[in-house]
């Protein structure tokens, strides 16, 4: 194809993106600026090639995704408002149920319908309707922000997902810790819409822990039940092995597997490090009784975990000082995991885990101290202090975890880069390469905020941050806080009315004549 013929077809995709807008947009009452990423558009930093015809084109493309994204977001946005309204008419059309079998039977009619119309499975078409019920009913915040494109069909879902098990008023305020910027505590970093799926998730799961009507102890000893293993067949002779195991167990495990095959990694190594991983695994559990290291039939790094060195994993653990002490119930923050019970963490710390490092968190505020290096050198106290500030590589939409991150200078030390907090991010190695070989940019890092990225067409995308919250504090101590801050009231001294209580030795002093102290003694 001629460059003017996909040149041609580009800009046409762009004019029909601009109709599906104006079409929509008659319908909803919605502008075309409903949303979407900070970057798009007008913000973005033109650079040198503003007058570069391609370089236009290419950014009207940008434009026109993100467009249609909005214009996804809010057709799914109509989708739920019709959805929610069909079930109200059938509900109203339809007989009173004789019998609960009746009420089974009219509610799978009304799903089979939506199955079929849509062309999905009734589970699926079932699922849809449950989530038009509670956009409807119960999350007017998300329905909103989804009309408007702020927010995306998946993102919508995770909340409806994540307020199932809380009450209205704790559904309500993690709607608007995400949702509503003029909230009291609204959530740090860039907005919802503009994390991926899997980040706003687990963030919104954070939340539903910290603020969920039951204690996570509650929670946490029931859950510890249903610990298990699990055991799949999959094609072309492989299997899934997996295991429901308490977080802290779980996490240990990872981080010391991802040490492990992190230790393996050289030159001479084809192994990828998840293959590693599964092959370290493997090693572990079909070997017993051996010294960490060594390899099932006396081989010497032949076997599938290669001669497997076993490192200590380096897991940090976040503990509000109060919970540490047993003064509060505020959940710990197990990294690469979220929210653990306050008991699991003064576990780990009371038997001496030594792959666990302990971080208090200031009472005040949620945050914990800054620490400083003028050296090139990052040293251990700092790299575990971005572990504590980033949670993840900082990248966009990134997963990978702390523990498989190097430290960079943002600003390079030969271009007059310090090795401050602020001058220091964790990319995953990928990103790394990123950085080092396009014009993708880190910037804008600060004590509490891993930097966020400008991409090569100008656009920047801030960071995703850490959802620190000041921890809370038991009605005891608050109130001791509250009397220390508006200061003791002086103490009156003794009522001049009120009498004096008889002396209950009124001959004290002739006793202590009759009986004096023996004389001490010396030497």
């Amino acid at each position: 194809m001629e460059s003017t013929d996909w040149s041609a077809d580009g800009r046409e995709a762009l004019a029909g993106v601009g109709v599906l807008t104006v079409a929509l947009d008659s319908v909803t009452g919605a502008g075309a600026d409903g949303g979407g990423p900070s970057g798009a558009g007008d913000g973005r930093d033109a650079g040198p090639l503003a007058d570069d015809p391609l370089r236009d084109l290419a950014d009207d493309c940008l434009d026109g995704l993100a467009e249609v994204a909005r214009w996804e977001a809010r057709a799914a946005a109509l989708k739920v408002r019709l959805g929610a309204t069909y079930l109200r008419a059938t509900d109203a059309m339809a007989a009173p149920a004789m019998a609960p079998h009746d009420a089974k039977c009219q509610e799978m009619a009304v799903t089979a319908e939506v199955a079929c119309v849509l062309t999905v499975g009734e589970r699926a078409a079932g699922a849809f309707l449950s989530d038009c019920q509670a956009l409807t009913t119960a999350l007017p915040l998300t329905l909103a922000a989804l009309a408007a494109g702020r927010i995306s069909w998946a993102h919508a879902r995770i909340i409806v997902d994540e307020t199932s098990g809380l009450d209205p008023d704790g559904a309500a305020g993690l709607e608007a810790h995400f949702l509503d910027s003029d909230a009291p505590d609204p959530a740090r970093g860039c907005p919802a819409g503009e994390l991926v799926p899997s980040r706003f998730r687990a963030k919104a799961r954070t939340w539903r822990e910290r603020h969920h009507r039951d204690s996570i102890e509650t929670r946490h000893t029931k859950s510890a039940a249903d610990r298990r293993v699990e055991y799949r067949p999959d094609s072309d002779g492989m299997a899934w092995f997996s295991a429901y195991l308490p977080a802290d167990t779980a996490a240990g495990i990872w981080d010391r597997t991802t040490a492990a095959a992190r230790a393996l990694q050289g030159p001479d190594e084809v192994r990828t490090l998840t293959q590693l991983r599964a092959d370290i695994a493997a090693t572990w559990l079909l070997t017993s009784g051996l010294a960490d290291g060594e390899v099932a039939g006396g081989g010497t790094g032949t076997g599938a975990g290669g001669g497997v060195p076993s490192p200590r994993a380096q897991v940090l653990v976040t503990v509000p000082v109060l919970s540490l002490l047993g003064a509060g119930e505020e959940p710990a923050v197990l990294d690469g995991y979220g929210p653990i019970p306050p008991s699991m963490a003064r576990r780990l710390i009371a038997e001496g885990a030594d792959s666990f490092y302990r971080v208090l968190v200031d009472p005040r505020d949620g945050a914990p101290l800054e620490i400083g290096r003028s050296s090139y050198r990052v040293p251990k106290a700092v790299r575990q202090w971005l572990r504590l500030r980033d949670g993840k590589c900082p990248f966009p939409g990134c997963n990978n975890q702390s523990l498989d991150n190097d430290a960079d200078h943002l600003l390079a030390w030969a271009d007059g880069g310090t090795t401050g907090i602020s001058n220091l991010g964790q990319p995953c190695r990928k990103h790394h390469g990123l950085k080092h070989s396009s014009a993708w940019t880190p910037a804008g890092a600060s004590k509490d905020a891993p930097p966020g990225w400008t991409s090569p067409s100008g656009r920047h995308y801030p960071s995703e941050q850490q959802d620190w919250e000041p921890p809370h504090w038991p009605d005891r101590l608050q109130a001791m806080v509250t009397l220390l801050a508006e200061g003791v009231p002086e103490d009156p001294g003794p009522d001049p009315e009120q009498e004096l209580p008889p002396d209950p030795f009124p001959d004290w002093h002739l006793f202590t004549a009759g009986h004096p102290w023996p004389p001490p003694r010396h030497g």
